[in-house]
């Protein structure tokens, strides 16, 4: 899943179409959690939004897609709920029915791009005072149809909009899932604020740590720990990241399991190592945790995120470990309460936080690289640090959101580039990768264009490989670049306890219809180098390799040799391989 900002996203030109729907107010009040209380009360203002894309898989009429708009919003109760003020200035929730309305054509002025079209109608219609706060668009190509939809912060958190894209491609027969495409209405979010005030209080302790996280930061929510410019509202630098390739965050995750901790707490780690050394202070930032504490909220929308704080002064992952568990539970409890001494939420210019979200281990579900799915941070202004995280089936990805200023962009920049790197080096450095073989030890690893020369002479070093490869290192270094830019291919190499290139294979994933849509893993150019044979080297790689294809969904795998190579037969055979099939080729 794309992490952007509207001015970032990825759009095509065509026509922008949005649902005008009716509204009629009914007078029943409903209550009205924390955190909505605390980003309404801030009033009207461009940029309160959050919003998701993605490409329908297929043409749709403009009344086929408001008709299942309609039923997406007739599912979720927070979809039917609007703020207001009354004569005293009271801020009131109350419930709306909301009818079919009509279409109409956004104008994109000459010149504008479809960034700032976009901007300009959901700052005007997902204002938290606007009845509706949330807006349906479609923006219409001769080719494709892109949905983009955004909501007020109030009603909708991340999770939430990934439960409007499924619940709309649901009530339009689009959805890849065997359920019903009936959508019975989902638990509400006002039924959860309600339980959210019924919650025991938070015990003597809880009160006390968050007073101690607090004071350590001068009694305010927890800021960056570097300066960011004069503290006030500036103008925002957005930084979209893919951090680790599905690849690396396998690795990555691959090492957190061998430390006895979540990938979660292996980022911590890092954050705060980079801290450390680039602060010589703590990592302490707010945390957001999801308050879903019960599964009948999964397919719920509404804004089912409060807030905590993390502290964490050691990198050691149990360390970290520790630290994200106290958070967990410091974000467990009615925070009103907590925050009491405090008047409410102690903000301050350089507030930093922290959020993750890893889609794999959701409960709702979408193909979101099938669907070329964004989620959308809106543009405002903005006097501190926001750092999201997202884990899928791509990889660690992350946006960060800071002033920019020539301090925001020395310290956090600065900030960021470091983490990556460690990130990154440690993704490389991990256990995933390694083949332990009794005292010896190798590694796996993605190859880099340097390591072409050294995969030559493997593949040279037979007496068919000898009459087959070239020394036209140019010609090979024009094929990797191919294989590198296609992340369906891992061309892998294996470096002995002296960082030399003992091994290759490459590896690809190939999606299929045959076999009931079995994904296959095809693998070719396998080689040891002699010193390394009968060792159990080779066993160990191909091992390695079915670990890597179970890892992307791979169901069945296969190669090819040559039929001259018997040793080989043997010793795939050794591995399971039956020689099922007849390998045909032609020179084209």
């Amino acid at each position: 899943m794309r992490l952007t900002n509207v001015a970032q996203l990825r759009l095509p030109f065509g026509k922008l179409h949005g649902y005008d729907v009716s509204i009629q107010r009914t007078g029943a009040a409903l209550p009205i959690s924390f955190d909505q209380r605390r980003h309404v009360s801030a009033g009207e203002r461009p940029g309160s939004w959050m919003a998701i894309s993605f490409r329908l898989p297929t043409k749709v009429e403009l009344d086929e897609l408001a008709t299942a708009w309609l039923e997406v919003i007739n599912r979720h109760g927070t979809l039917r709920s609007a703020f207001s003020r009354d004569a005293n200035g009271e801020l009131l929730l109350q419930e709306i029915n909301v009818t079919p309305g009509a279409w109409v054509q956004h104008p994109v002025a000459s010149g504008q791009s479809m960034n700032d079209a976009l901007r300009d109608v959901f700052d005007q219609a997902c204002s938290p005072f606007n009845a509706p706060s949330h807006r349906l668009c479609l923006l219409e190509t001769a080719l494709e149809s892109t949905i983009v939809i955004a909501s007020d912060h109030s009603h909708v958190d991340m999770w939430s909009m990934l439960v409007i894209v499924r619940d709309l491609l649901r009530a339009l027969g689009l959805s890849d899932d065997e359920v019903d495409p009936q959508l019975l209405p989902a638990a509400s979010f006002t039924e959860h604020t309600r339980a959210m005030v019924e919650r025991p209080r938070a015990p003597q302790e809880v009160h006390q740590r968050w007073a101690q996280v607090l004071e350590a930061s001068g009694s305010v929510m927890p800021r960056f720990p570097l300066p960011l410019g004069e503290p006030v509202p500036h103008a925002e630098r957005v930084e979209v990241r893919d951090v680790l390739n599905v690849d690396d965050s396998a690795a990555f995750a691959a090492q957190a399991k061998e430390d006895s901790v979540s990938t979660l707490t292996a980022v911590i780690s890092a954050m705060t190592s980079v801290t450390l050394d680039f602060a010589d202070a703590p990592l302490r930032a707010v945390f957001p945790v999801h308050s879903r504490y019960d599964h009948q909220w999964d397919d719920s929308v509404g804004w089912f995120i409060t807030n905590s704080v993390i502290e964490s002064a050691d990198p050691a992952p149990l360390a970290c470990a520790a630290a994200v568990k106290e958070a967990v539970r410091l974000g467990s409890w009615p925070l009103e309460d907590i925050l009491e001494p405090w008047g409410g939420m102690p903000e301050e210019p350089g507030m930093f936080a922290i959020s993750w979200l890893d889609l794999r281990r959701l409960p709702v579900r979408v193909d979101s690289i099938g669907l070329e799915a964004q989620y959308i941070g809106a543009t405002i202004r903005t006097d501190g640090v926001m750092l999201w995280f997202i884990l899928d089936d791509a990889g660690l990805h992350l946006r960060c959101r800071y002033p920019d200023t020539p301090e925001g962009r020395e310290h956090v920049g600065g900030w960021l580039d470091a983490l990556i790197l460690k990130l990154r080096a440690q993704a490389r450095a991990s256990v995933g990768g390694l083949l332990r073989l009794g005292e010896r030890r190798y590694r796996v690893q993605r190859a880099e264009r340097s390591d072409v020369p050294a995969i030559v002479a493997l593949l040279s070093d037979d007496e068919l490989g000898a009459s087959r490869e070239g020394n036209d290192l140019i010609t090979y270094e024009r094929a990797f670049d191919k294989i590198s830019r296609d992340s369906t291919h891992y061309l892998a190499v294996v470096r002995d306890e002296q960082d030399a290139v003992i091994g290759t294979m490459q590896l690809s994933i190939i999606p299929g219809l045959s076999r009931k849509g079995t994904t296959r893993l095809q693998i070719e150019g396998v080689r040891v180098a002699a010193s390394e044979r009968s060792q159990g080297v080779g066993r160990s790689m191909l091992e390695w390799a079915h670990a890597h294809g179970r890892a992307r969904g791979a169901r069945l795998a296969q190669l090819t040799t040559d039929s001259s190579r018997l040793k080989a037969h043997q010793f795939y055979a050794r591995l399971g391989y039956e020689k099922s099939h007849v390998g045909l080729k032609l020179e084209l």
